[in-house]
């Protein structure tokens, strides 16, 4: 992987991807990791929160990570991103080939990556824990201050994301205990799928990477890993299993941020 500046960006032919810089977004770690497994090449483009008003005007949004490939659209959504990829690289193969396993496999991928799904859940309750702690727990209350308006945090909100982040846990952690009776270390059938990239990729948000293998500042390290009783109970050992045999056989460690 390849990091570029935004005027670099812009005379690039092939795949550019805009990334957070220097944080582990789990969006974008699924989306560089997706790419990679598919050796897909791509030149990456850092956004950095605050100073991004360049890679707005350049494709429109306001958010990363986003795909900008050849003419098309910029694409800024996860599904988008994952279909681009399967495009362009039909193997390996990261979605079944059957439309009923398909169906499953993006409808488990949105409990993870989707809107009020585990990820954008673990975002309001971070956001949540930092403005009633005063910044003790949770986020930071600058981060909190930041995320809130992205994620449309609403106090009386919290608890809606707090149940959802619970349910997509055991959600998949009952998944992953059946498959592992079968005799599979996947979340579907014998063999990686992006199901399994966004797990590994998501499960920072319950506890990060070593510091060998994610270089954080301690002010973000503190912030994903704050969680609460109930939702350190519901990560089942599993899930940290797995992301660790994922990134192991599959991925790139230390993370490039």
């Amino acid at each position: 992987m390849e990091f570029v500046d935004l005027a670099e960006a812009k005379q690039r032919t092939g795949l550019k991807l805009v990334v957070v810089a220097g944080i582990p977004s789990p969006w974008g770690e699924a989306a560089k990791s997706i790419l990679h497994v598919k050796k897909i090449p791509f030149a990456a483009v850092p956004f950095v929160p605050g100073q991004s008003d360049g890679i707005t005007a350049w494709t429109g949004c306001t958010n990363a990570p986003i795909a900008v490939y050849a003419d098309e659209p910029p694409r800024s959504g996860w599904a988008e991103i994952l279909v681009l990829a399967e495009r362009l690289a039909p193997e390996p193969r990261l979605l079944p080939a059957d439309p009923d396993e398909r169906a499953l496999c993006f409808g488990l991928c949105h409990e993870l990556c989707g809107e009020m799904g585990f990820g954008w859940s673990r975002r309001l309750t971070g956001i949540h824990d930092a403005f009633t702690s005063d910044g003790k727990a949770g986020f930071s209350v600058p981060i909190a201050e930041y995320l809130a308006p992205r994620y449309g945090y609403r106090p009386d909100g919290a608890a809606e994301a707090h149940r959802r982040v619970l349910e997509v846990l055991r959600m998949l952690t009952r998944r992953l205990q059946a498959q592992k009776k079968a005799g599979s270390r996947y979340y579907l059938g014998d063999s990686l799928t992006a199901l399994d990239i966004y797990s590994a990729t998501f499960m920072v948000l319950i506890k990060p990477l070593p510091k060998e293998q994610c270089d954080i500042p301690d002010e973000v390290r503190q912030g994903l890993a704050s969680i609460d009783p109930e939702i350190e109970k519901a990560a089942d050992p599993i899930l940290l299993e797995h992301r660790d045999a994922i990134y192991r056989d599959h991925l790139v460690l230390p993370l490039e941020l």
